[in-house]
């Protein structure tokens, strides 16, 4: 695989997920949403490693923050906060003891506000993949 269809790979799955993500919030189902969106960009920081790395296979990781730290992907420290927050996403989605909590914490306005972030995120690191001009 050329590493511009390595990093379409990421992409292409990405924005599944982001529309799997967006059927979810529409059907109420706030929690899967965010875990969902977790994903979005959890591949896209994958595509970018791909970018960075020589076309390398990302590592199998759903820390976010140490995807981003190795893919040479520069943050600003606000950023990094917000992608160690969603980071959460998916443990707390995912393990039983920590379910019911996100459960309770996944209003429609907080995963409102959670989801428009990832969605902005999500389109500046794309951004960012395409300035490189492959």
């Amino acid at each position: 695989m050329t590493i511009i269809e390595h990093i379409q790979h990421w992409i292409d799955s990405a924005e599944n997920d982001l529309e799997t993500a967006n059927i979810l919030f529409h059907s109420n189902r706030y929690d899967w949403c965010l875990f969902i969106s977790h994903l979005v960009v959890e591949k896209a920081l994958k595509a970018v490693f791909v970018l960075n790395n020589e076309n390398k296979i990302p590592p199998k990781t759903h820390n976010l923050l140490k995807l981003a730290k190795n893919s040479n992907l520069a943050l600003s420290n606000e950023q990094k906060l917000f992608i160690k927050e969603i980071s959460s996403f998916n443990i707390e989605a995912r393990y039983p003891q920590y379910k019911h909590e996100f459960y309770k914490l996944c209003t429609r306005d907080f995963t409102i506000e959670y989801f428009n972030k990832i969605k902005d995120l999500f389109k500046w690191i794309k951004s960012h993949i395409e300035s490189k001009k492959l």
